[in-house]
């Protein structure tokens, strides 16, 4: 008996083509031209966005008895995954959800019990470091809180929204860095404790980025780098 609603921790690119995969493998659906399977693209998932989800979810499928639905974003507000709920918990009959994030660790605990996590996340979790995490675990502790202020400014909420993913970026990076190096180490797994506690405030979007950051300053190792 398959499962109808997956999660998948990659890039939008990577995730993408591991629920096409799946959807090839497991339901025999070509993801190409095929109007059964459809894929959404996001940067930060909203709540207007969830409920367009959750509408083409209800709609029937057009060429056979199951469809598929690949939902990839860059975050997803709090809100947005409570909006989500009653579709993972009950997706349609003969749908398949795929939620595809760079990290599943600002998921809320009651949307991920509805969902299956699909066994890669900590495959892929070393191989793509972004740029800005490098930079600020290189940096010494008075340039990350430079970094630190600088990301919670901003002029209008489109820049302190990109801000606030840079932010993001920055602690998703430490992490699959901390994993890189062994996370069976003591001092990493520590580490990667704060991390879960420090992701899960910046996904509330007035969380305080500038402690949030110099918070991680203060417990990230430069060795990681």
């Amino acid at each position: 008996m398959h499962h109808h609603a997956f999660a998948i921790e990659a890039e939008a690119d990577e995730g993408i083509g591991a629920a096409q995969a799946w959807v090839r493998r497991e339901l025999g659906m070509e993801a190409k031209g095929n109007p059964d399977v459809i894929v959404l693209s996001y940067g930060l998932l909203s709540v207007e966005d969830a409920r367009r989800v959750a509408a083409l979810a209800a709609q029937a499928p057009l060429a056979g008895a199951h469809k598929a639905l690949v939902v990839a974003a860059s975050r997803a507000y709090h809100e947005a995954q409570n909006a989500l709920l009653k579709l993972f918990e009950e997706p349609p009959a003969g749908t398949y959800l795929f939620l595809v994030l760079p990290t599943l660790g600002g998921l809320l605990p009651t949307l991920r019990s509805r969902i299956q996590i699909l066994p890669r996340a900590r495959q892929r979790l070393a191989r793509t470091i972004p740029k800005a995490a490098e930079e600020f675990l290189k940096a010494g502790r008075e340039k990350r809180v430079s970094i630190a202020k600088r990301l919670a400014s901003g002029r209008d909420d489109e820049e302190r929204r990109e801000n606030r993913d840079e932010a993001l970026a920055i602690v998703n990076g430490v992490e699959a860095m901390a994993y890189h190096d062994g996370f069976t180490k003591s001092i990493n797994m520590e580490l990667l404790c704060e991390i879960q506690k420090l992701r899960d405030c910046l996904h509330d979007r007035a969380a305080p980025v500038r402690i949030i950051l110099e918070h991680l300053a203060l417990v990230a190792p430069s060795a990681l780098a």
